[in-house]
């Protein structure tokens, strides 16, 4: 029976997840240049955990100019190194264009690999412990295949327009402390039980509640959140040994040399 790990993607393992590209400040997505620019001195892959972008839409022939530079940095550094991407419930609808186009290996929900002898699993995490019906309903519109096929149809100019306005009404952008707390607890409880469920997985890695999180669950297993990239440049890096809760420091840019006499 063939393994569902596939190759082992390597020793060291850069995760980053939840930058929301689009709706952030452009600081971030300078930050996150220069952070995929360091991952080779950080690790030997780099997984990217959902919703790098606050939307993204694969079309047949048109690829967003929003997110152009990180996707072509996504790009270089894949010529160097294993890439892996996972969607999130704002950039699921990557279709063929990661794989194919970029040599990023993609799935829109889940991936499985080996992190040298640690089996892994990588979800984003929506749809999965949302407390809110409406957040429930509004993950089943979102990843239908009727909307999909619909927004397709519209011009890119008009989809996207179409998502500026409506974004803000969509989703739960709660900053209610218990609230978030209570669905970073039930993340957490649901990685548990995966880890239970199926034994050959040593660490499952999720996004989606943007809050950071390491914690060995009682089975010996390990749950890894790295938190949002657009909240502190948060980052993780994992071994099968076990993983680091980071933040990323941009090199500060040169100072211009004191002008000299005239």
């Amino acid at each position: 029976m063939p393994s569902i790990f596939g190759p082992v993607l390597g020793q060291t393992l850069v995760v980053v997840s939840d930058a929301h590209l689009g709706v952030t400040a452009p600081a971030v997505e300078e930050a996150l240049l220069a952070f995929l620019d360091a991952v080779p001195t950080l690790g030997d892959s780099l997984l990217v955990n959902g919703d790098l972008f606050d939307f993204w839409f694969s079309y047949a022939h048109v690829v967003p100019r929003r997110g152009f530079q990180v996707a072509a940095a996504l790009a270089r550094l894949a010529r160097r190194l294993p890439v892996l991407m996972v969607g999130g419930n704002h950039d699921r609808w990557g279709g063929d264009f990661w794989s194919r186009d970029l040599g990023v290996r993609f799935d829109p929900r889940r991936l499985t690999f080996r992190l040298g002898r640690l089996g892994v699993a990588a979800i984003h995490g929506d749809g999965l412990t949302e407390p809110r019906r409406r957040a429930v309903l509004l993950h089943r519109l979102i990843n239908h295949r009727l909307t999909s096929a619909v927004y397709r149809a519209l011009h890119p100019d008009l989809g996207v327009k179409l998502v500026e306005i409506l974004s803000p009404r969509l989703g739960d952008h709660s900053h209610d402390e218990a609230r978030l707390e209570a669905a970073a607890a039930q993340q957490r409880a649901w990685a548990a039980e995966l880890l239970a469920r199926e034994p050959e997985l040593g660490m499952v890695i999720m996004g989606h509640t943007h809050r950071a999180e390491l914690w060995r669950t009682p089975t010996g297993g390990t749950y890894l959140n790295p938190g949002a990239w657009f909240q502190g440049l948060r980052y993780a890096v994992a071994t099968e040994d076990g993983a680091e809760l980071r933040q990323f420091t941009p090199a500060a840019p040169p100072r211009p040399a004191p002008a000299g006499p005239r």
